[in-house]
């Protein structure tokens, strides 16, 4: 059975921090892309996604997360996540996505990887 997608965020230092748990398809990724939309607007332009709790992303909820990372392209940030299960590591890996974004092992590291640019 799907699990419900649910998210949590927070700002650290003028940087994005959202949490998600389950299945990231399209109501997940419009809940990620809205999410940081209402930050972005507001000039965060470093966000951090972990997806400890998600162990799913298909190719719609990719497609949003590329959005994001397109607007990130544009004015200089940066996307990082974090806590990444194999599966989805593997995806995002083949999808290209770590050509454009970081992975680190834990949201710490994350704010570290950014505090060291």
């Amino acid at each position: 059975m799907e699990q419900q997608f649910s998210l949590t965020s927070e700002l650290r230092d003028n940087r994005l921090i959202i949490a998600t748990s389950g299945y990231i398809n399209n109501v997940g990724g419009e809940a990620i892309a809205t999410e940081f939309n209402n930050h972005f607007a507001n000039g965060v332009k470093e966000i951090i996604l972990n997806l400890a709790q998600s162990k799913v992303v298909n190719s719609i909820g990719m497609s949003f997360l590329l959005e994001i990372l397109d607007q990130l392209e544009e004015v200089g940030g940066k996307m990082v996540f974090t806590n990444l299960d194999p599966a989805v590591e593997k995806m995002l890996s083949i999808m290209g996505l770590f050509k454009f974004a970081g992975k680190e092992a834990s949201v710490d590291d994350a704010i570290k990887s950014f505090s060291s640019q």
